[in-house]
């Protein structure tokens, strides 16, 4: 098994086709060809299936692998670099959405100051969507709703957030400034789907409540559960900075009370150190969140918490 065969399989993987791999590597289809059935050979398995060019179980694995390999690759190199004092090289970040709204302009503008040389691709996704792309190694880090029960995981708390319940105007509780978590019980309500960070928690505290949260539906995505809440199409259950203060339109927001806020952190995959470029974009990331996060309505950092 050799680095050659590893990305001959993931040129398939990534373009679909054994003609479309060899365009990308600059090679031939036959080159394609023989290192990827070298690798089968080498592994006893079909890892390509040829009348679809589709990765086969086995095939995603090694390609999985194969990734992480690569990404280790370049972790020596930028380390190598970062020894003469100067970080170069990419870092990968997912981000969610309603995170990346207030906090991605302030980071890319700080990375690009402080660290020239290094390429800060950015990835805006849900928590659901982001795990299995930073466990793969598609992403280096990522800022995702806490917590995580994944053992090859690991995290670190960012901030906090208010929880609101975001209505239309002509809703029983727009009049409100705040409401207790308890009154929602029976309500009609738009919510994250079950299993989620988010919803987890909330639906962890109406059972210590004694109340049903009633889902009239499940959204997997703040912003669009803020924006159905804009619509008319009901009252959403999310994290304050779903609705920037500076939007204006016809809804409110109304603090939850009896509730706690959302925790948002920043993940990374256990195995393995994070390379240089990985470690200047948490130090530059920690300081950007503790001079952004305090000018946000109802996000509190975590050195100010």
């Amino acid at each position: 098994m050799d680095l050659r065969q590893l990305n001959a399989l993931l040129a398939v993987a990534d373009h679909g086709t054994f003609s479309a791999a060899a365009k990308a590597l600059h090679t031939v289809q036959s080159n394609v060809s023989n290192h990827v059935g070298r690798l089968e050979r080498e592994l006893g398995v079909t890892l390509v299936d040829r009348s679809s060019g589709q990765l086969t179980a086995e095939g995603e694995v090694v390609a999985a692998g194969a990734r992480r390999i690569n990404g280790e690759l370049d972790g020596v190199a930028a380390d190598v670099a970062a020894l003469r004092a100067e970080v170069s090289g990419s870092v990968r970040l997912g981000m969610i959405g309603t995170t990346a709204r207030w906090l991605a302009p302030a980071l890319m503008e700080e990375m690009a100051e402080r660290y020239p040389k290094v390429h800060l691709i950015v990835t805006d996704a849900t928590t659901t969507s982001l795990l299995p792309q930073l466990l793969a190694g598609n992403l280096d880090l990522a800022v995702v709703n806490l917590p995580i029960d994944d053992p090859e995981v690991t995290t670190e708390l960012l901030f906090t957030e208010d929880t609101i319940l975001l209505t239309p105007a002509d809703h029983p509780f727009a009049h409100r400034a705040e409401v207790d978590f308890t009154e929602l019980d029976g309500m009609p309500l738009l919510l994250e789907p079950a299993g989620t960070s988010f919803r987890r928690v909330l639906d962890a505290r109406a059972a210590d409540a004694g109340i049903t949260l009633v889902a009239k539906a499940e959204v997997d995505g703040m912003r669009l559960l803020a924006s159905l809440a804009f619509q008319r199409f009901g009252a959403s259950v999310v994290p304050s900075s779903a609705a920037p203060a500076w939007l204006e339109g016809d809804w409110r927001r109304i603090r939850l009370t009896g509730l706690e806020g959302r925790s948002v952190g920043l993940a990374r995959r256990r195995r393995g150190a994070p390379a240089a470029p990985s470690r200047a974009l948490r130090e530059v990331l920690s300081g950007v969140v503790a001079a952004e996060a305090p000018t946000q309505p109802g996000i509190t950092p975590v050195n100010a918490a």
